[in-house]
């Protein structure tokens, strides 16, 4: 049996729809685990107190390339079959800065407002009702924009495919950066907090 499942038949519409639920919950399950739906450890990330996003995040994008990766090589699973959206630099950079605006302010992003809202926060409800209203203005104004919206077309790239280096030696190098960035950010925390506490007690 190889994968993707859905891409060769084998799971049929309605399977689709259920295992895209059941791994939507089991990721929304995880990131309340991490306590990702909480908008103050969110906000850790800015004043360096908290980096569980940063090492959640990275963790999981590791644990995914080094699975894709082995899989085809496993012959498990076809990697051309992978969707892998085009790339539009101009709107995606600009995409990219609102979005980082947005979370500075509300302290959550799409995955952790709707993780936030479902244990009942209303920051998160409040998040999702933004977010919604923003798409919705969006498609609105989509023809008016859609000019920007294709700007800058790069199609379906990759690192390996920007550098020309083999996907084997990107993967070892994004791994050795992900493992010294761990280590530097657990440093980074630390010293934050051991300055916050010193200034405390200077300010007591």
């Amino acid at each position: 049996m190889t994968a993707p499942l859905a891409e060769f038949g084998l799971l049929g519409p309605r399977g689709v729809i259920v295992v895209g639920f059941v791994i939507g919950v089991a990721f929304g399950a995880c990131l309340e685990r991490a306590g990702l739906g909480s908008a103050r450890k969110l906000m850790g990330q800015f004043d360096l107190t908290d980096l569980a996003v940063f090492k959640v995040m990275f963790s999981a994008i590791v644990t995914a390339m080094l699975g894709l990766f082995w899989l085809s090589q496993l012959g498990m699973l076809d990697v051309q079959r992978v969707y892998l959206p085009d790339t539009f630099l101009l709107p995606q950079f600009l995409g990219g800065a609102l979005f980082g605006v947005g979370f500075a302010l509300a302290g959550l992003c799409p995955g952790t407002s709707c993780v936030a809202a479902a244990t009942g926060r209303v920051d998160g409800v409040a998040v999702m009702a933004g977010m919604l209203a923003g798409v919705l203005a969006t498609g609105a104004a989509l023809p008016s924009l859609q000019r920007l919206y294709l700007a800058t077309s790069r199609g379906g790239l990759t690192l390996p495919r920007l550098l020309g280096i083999p996907e084997g030696v990107v993967i070892l190098v994004v791994v050795g950066v992900a493992l010294t960035a761990f280590a530097f950010t657990a440093r980074v925390e630390r010293r934050t907090r051991s300055l916050r506490s010193l200034l405390r007690v200077g300010n007591a």
